[in-house]
């Protein structure tokens, strides 16, 4: 059975930062991409980093890119995403997710989601 549980959310002010992160469990890590998505109230869910577990090679989204750092640490079988520099509209639930999609940016790819972290950031 595939778990993820995301953890590290919370309230931060602007220009603050916080680490995000996703235990995984029940997939064969290998083959799969791990993301980060967050939604906003109202809004769609949005893609903001994704990582290739076996290569480590990475993709954001342009609102986040010098801002957000993606990373995997295979011994734990952990994802994180560290988030630095942030801002109110960074407000959202973070889900973690988990796709046999090499880097990909869009939600009907990942097969696997975890329950989100709600981060806030006041200005």
């Amino acid at each position: 059975q595939v778990q993820l549980v995301e953890s590290g959310g919370g309230l931060v002010q602007a220009g603050g930062s916080l680490r995000l992160s996703c235990a995984a469990s029940g997939i064969l890590f290998s083959y799969y991409a791990m993301g980060w998505f967050r939604q906003a109230p109202g809004k769609e869910r949005e893609f903001v980093a994704v990582i290739n577990w076996g290569s480590g090679s990475t993709n954001y989204a342009d609102s986040v890119k010098g801002r957000f750092t993606i990373s995997r640490d295979k011994a734990k079988n952990t994802v994180y995403l560290q988030m630095n520099s942030l801002k109110p509209e960074d407000t959202a639930v973070y889900y973690c997710a988990a796709s046999r999609v090499y880097g990909s940016d869009s939600t009907a790819s990942y097969a696997y989601w975890g329950q989100g972290t709600q981060v806030t950031v006041s200005s």
